[in-house]
Protein backbone atom coordinates (compact mmCIF):
# COMPACT_ATOMS: atom_id res chain seq x y z
CA UNK A 1 0.00 0.00 0.00
CA UNK A 2 1.11 3.50 -0.77
CA UNK A 3 1.12 6.62 0.96
CA UNK A 4 -2.34 8.55 1.23
CA UNK A 5 -1.62 11.87 -0.89
CA UNK A 6 -4.88 12.83 1.22
CA UNK A 7 -3.57 12.24 4.30
CA UNK A 8 -3.71 16.33 5.78
CA UNK A 9 -7.40 16.72 4.50
CA UNK A 10 -8.49 13.12 5.63
CA UNK A 11 -6.88 13.96 8.98
CA UNK A 12 -8.23 17.40 9.73
CA UNK A 13 -11.69 16.44 8.56
CA UNK A 14 -11.40 13.32 10.82
CA UNK A 15 -10.42 15.52 14.11
CA UNK A 16 -13.30 18.37 13.55
CA UNK A 17 -15.88 15.48 13.12
CA UNK A 18 -14.33 13.81 16.27
CA UNK A 19 -14.43 16.42 18.59
CA UNK A 20 -18.19 18.13 17.33
CA UNK A 21 -19.53 14.41 18.11
CA UNK A 22 -17.65 14.19 21.31
CA UNK A 23 -18.50 17.11 22.32
CA UNK A 24 -22.41 16.77 22.20
CA UNK A 25 -23.74 15.25 24.18
CA UNK A 26 -26.93 13.87 21.96
CA UNK A 27 -24.24 12.60 19.43
CA UNK A 28 -21.16 11.13 21.66
CA UNK A 29 -22.49 7.66 21.33
CA UNK A 30 -21.98 7.97 17.66
CA UNK A 31 -18.02 7.85 18.25
CA UNK A 32 -18.43 4.13 18.44
CA UNK A 33 -18.38 3.81 14.74
CA UNK A 34 -15.63 5.55 14.55
CA UNK A 35 -13.81 2.63 16.50
CA UNK A 36 -13.26 -1.13 15.31
CA UNK A 37 -15.37 -4.24 17.48
CA UNK A 38 -11.92 -5.73 18.29
CA UNK A 39 -8.95 -4.10 16.80
CA UNK A 40 -9.01 -0.54 18.00
CA UNK A 41 -6.77 0.51 21.12
CA UNK A 42 -6.96 3.20 23.48
CA UNK A 43 -4.88 4.86 26.50
CA UNK A 44 -6.54 7.44 28.45
CA UNK A 45 -4.25 8.84 30.67
CA UNK A 46 -2.66 5.60 30.78
CA UNK A 47 -5.23 3.53 31.11
CA UNK A 48 -5.21 0.75 28.20
CA UNK A 49 -8.38 -0.66 27.21
CA UNK A 50 -9.38 -2.66 23.63
CA UNK A 51 -12.16 -2.64 21.35
CA UNK A 52 -15.23 -0.03 20.37
CA UNK A 53 -17.57 -1.54 23.60
CA UNK A 54 -14.78 -0.98 26.12
CA UNK A 55 -13.32 2.33 24.88
CA UNK A 56 -16.81 3.75 24.93
CA UNK A 57 -17.39 2.68 28.46
CA UNK A 58 -14.97 4.70 29.22
CA UNK A 59 -15.84 7.68 27.82
CA UNK A 60 -19.22 7.30 28.82
CA UNK A 61 -17.84 7.10 32.88
CA UNK A 62 -16.40 10.90 32.14
CA UNK A 63 -18.11 12.61 34.88
CA UNK A 64 -18.01 16.21 33.13
CA UNK A 65 -21.35 17.60 32.21
CA UNK A 66 -20.53 19.76 29.52
CA UNK A 67 -17.01 19.57 27.43
CA UNK A 68 -15.46 21.68 24.90
CA UNK A 69 -13.01 20.70 22.55
CA UNK A 70 -10.88 23.69 21.23
CA UNK A 71 -7.93 22.50 19.40
CA UNK A 72 -4.39 24.59 18.69
CA UNK A 73 -3.09 22.55 15.98
CA UNK A 74 -3.32 19.35 13.78
CA UNK A 75 -0.60 17.61 12.52
CA UNK A 76 -0.64 14.76 9.90
CA UNK A 77 1.74 11.80 8.47
CA UNK A 78 0.75 10.01 6.16
CA UNK A 79 1.75 5.98 7.06
CA UNK A 80 3.28 3.21 4.39
CA UNK A 81 0.53 1.37 5.15
CA UNK A 82 -2.18 3.51 4.37
CA UNK A 83 -2.72 5.06 7.67
CA UNK A 84 -2.76 8.41 9.06
CA UNK A 85 -1.10 9.44 12.17
CA UNK A 86 -3.00 12.57 13.81
CA UNK A 87 -1.60 14.55 16.48
CA UNK A 88 -3.87 17.09 18.36
CA UNK A 89 -2.66 20.16 20.51
CA UNK A 90 -5.66 21.98 22.34
CA UNK A 91 -7.31 22.60 25.47
CA UNK A 92 -10.27 21.07 27.32
CA UNK A 93 -13.10 22.49 28.85
CA UNK A 94 -15.20 20.82 31.02
CA UNK A 95 -18.36 22.31 32.56
CA UNK A 96 -17.07 25.13 35.09
CA UNK A 97 -13.47 24.57 35.43
CA UNK A 98 -10.67 26.32 34.29
CA UNK A 99 -9.46 25.18 30.90
CA UNK A 100 -6.62 21.84 30.23
CA UNK A 101 -4.33 21.94 27.91
CA UNK A 102 -4.52 17.85 26.49
CA UNK A 103 -3.10 16.17 23.68
CA UNK A 104 -4.23 13.22 21.58
CA UNK A 105 -2.76 10.92 19.08
CA UNK A 106 -4.75 8.65 16.60
CA UNK A 107 -4.23 6.22 14.15
CA UNK A 108 -6.84 6.11 11.35
CA UNK A 109 -6.59 2.20 10.02
CA UNK A 110 -8.16 1.97 6.21
CA UNK A 111 -10.82 -0.39 6.49
CA UNK A 112 -13.11 -0.83 3.14
CA UNK A 113 -13.84 2.59 1.68
CA UNK A 114 -13.37 4.44 5.25
CA UNK A 115 -10.98 4.95 7.96
CA UNK A 116 -11.12 3.66 11.37
CA UNK A 117 -9.35 4.60 14.68
CA UNK A 118 -6.94 1.53 15.82
CA UNK A 119 -4.87 4.10 18.26
CA UNK A 120 -6.03 6.21 20.57
CA UNK A 121 -3.82 8.24 23.55
CA UNK A 122 -4.64 10.76 25.50
CA UNK A 123 -3.37 12.66 27.99
CA UNK A 124 -4.01 16.34 29.75
CA UNK A 125 -0.76 18.37 30.23
CA UNK A 126 -0.21 18.64 33.49
CA UNK A 127 3.66 19.01 34.77
CA UNK A 128 3.71 17.68 38.46
CA UNK A 129 6.92 19.22 38.78
CA UNK A 130 8.44 19.91 42.22
CA UNK A 131 9.48 23.15 43.06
Amino acid sequence: MALNPNYDQIGKAFTQQYYALFDNQATRGQLQALYNANQSLMSFEGQQMQGAEKIMEKIASLTFQKIQHLITAVDCQPMFDGGILINVLGQLKTDDDPPQSFMQNFVLRPGGDSFYIQHDVFRLVLHNVAA
